[in-house]
This record gives structure tokens, sequence and C-alpha cells, in this order.
């Protein structure tokens, strides 16, 4: 690669003869991940594209909470609902966000547009380049 960079994040997926059970490790924590039964897999954990929006889903919420306790605004909780859907085109994630507690409109609709800012959200958004190599 030739490039000086530091990880932000690292994770290493690893997956044996059990189809098709993968353990996820990263920083000190472990998940499994799979296919459902329907596409031959254990299902014994997300499958690929899950993992995928629970990450919007947890960064979005995890922004949102940030900025409302920045604010002090009363938000009780904050749910995100997440489907991927896979067109001709491409790829489409529909999200959609409620919130529990004292909001006005206008708070409400500056959350919506705080959700935008979550850092996963700019990766899915942005220019992502994924350099693959043999370790």
């Amino acid at each position: 690669m030739g490039l000086n960079l530091q990880a932000s994040a690292s994770a290493e997926a690893e997956i044996d003869r059990a189809h098709y059970q993968t353990i996820i490790r990263s920083s000190g924590h472990q998940l499994i991940a799979d296919e459902p039964a329907t596409s031959q897999g254990t299902d014994t954990g997300m499958s690929p594209y899950s993992l995928l929006l629970a990450s919007l889903g947890s960064c979005t919420a995890i922004t949102l909470r940030m900025y409302a306790d920045h604010k002090m605004w009363v938000v009780d909780s904050i749910l995100v609902k997440l489907d991927l859907f896979k067109t001709t085109n491409g790829t489409i994630i529909e999200r959609k966000i409620s919130f529990e507690g004292e909001l006005s409109d206008d708070q409400r609709n500056r959350l919506l547009t705080i959700a935008n800012s979550c850092p996963v959200h700019q990766i899915l958004t942005g220019n992502i380049d994924v350099n693959t190599s043999l370790i």
C-alpha cells in the first residue's frame, strides 16, 4: 500500500468448516456472523448485511444521543429501524427514526439532519477504497 496510515478501527473474521458461522473479533469483543438456514448457513448469528445495518443503526443512535445530550434536550429513547433493498441500480438503505421525549418539531427535524452526520453514514455515502492483500 505504501501509505503510512493509522487504523481508526480494526477487526478480524475467522471461519472454519462450519457453514457459514464466522467469529468476528474487535477490541477485546467477539460476536458471531452467519447466514440463515435458507442460505445453507447455521443461523447462529446476524448475516453480513444485518451487521452492516446494525453498524449504521448503532452509529446513528449514538450520534443522535450525543447531540441531544449536548443540547440538553429531553430524549428518553431513540429507535432506528433499517431495511436494505437490492435493486437493479444498486442498493437502497431505508432508515426510519423515532424519538420518545419532549421534543418540538424543529428539534425532531434537526435530529433528522444530524443523523446524516453519523460517521458510518459518512463512510457509506462517501468515497470508499477496499485494498485487499494476503497476510
